[in-house]
């Protein structure tokens, strides 16, 4: 299994997902594109799921920006022919760069590279007000271009209302309910780990 975690937004919990996941399906983790190298999401994984084989990132910037962005300012270009699935007989659990409309050169963006990879995702939906229209406008651009979206995972606490209509709306199975913590840590997400369905 190859699970692809991105979200509706920026900093909207893909990070603890992808550790959750990895625990829950024994899975490798890697993140392909890494902007910001003071904190890298690879480190966290393995605070949180310290047996966790992590793959090496295909591009690694220093600027915690856009990955577009953070490569002109390298004066580099991300190239999404040159990234390939990592060799593994495990399952791999993939963290995407914030949205998938995120660009990651002039011409293609995060979906871009969902579709070059031919994975399933799973949607991390932060709940906030106006999380129905961002979380519905990523559901339909993810089904018109052909990716399967394996199952949704809510995070935050309150705005039922805006679960309810998204979940009802999409028909897609919830993967996982996640509360606001007030502190994460490896036991934790050993715990939210068993909570998984998928």
């Amino acid at each position: 299994m190859k699970l692809f975690v991105t979200a509706i937004g920026t900093d909207s919990g893909k990070t603890l997902v992808s550790a959750i996941l990895c625990r829950a399906l024994e899975a490798d983790y890697w993140k392909p594109i890494q902007s910001g190298t003071v904190s890298r999401d690879s480190n966290s994984v393995t605070q949180l799921a310290p047996a966790t084989k992590v793959h090496p990132e295909a591009y690694l910037f220093k600027a915690p920006t856009s990955p577009h962005k953070a490569a002109q300012l390298e004066e580099r270009t991300i190239d999404l022919s040159k990234f390939k699935l990592p060799k593994t007989s495990s399952n791999l659990i993939i963290e995407g760069a914030g949205g998938i409309m995120v660009p990651i050169n002039d011409k293609q963006f995060v979906l871009d590279l969902i579709i070059q990879l031919n994975v399933e995702v799973v949607l991390v939906v932060n709940l906030y007000l106006g999380a129905i229209n961002h979380a519905i406008l990523t559901i339909d651009k993810l089904k018109d271009s052909g990716v399967t979206i394996r199952g949704l995972v809510f995070n935050g606490n309150g705005y039922e209302e805006g679960k309810e209509y998204v979940a009802q709306y999409s028909g897609l199975p919830i993967i996982l309910e996640l509360n606001q913590l007030e502190k994460v840590t490896s036991d934790e997400v050993a715990r939210l780990a068993q909570k998984v369905t998928i």
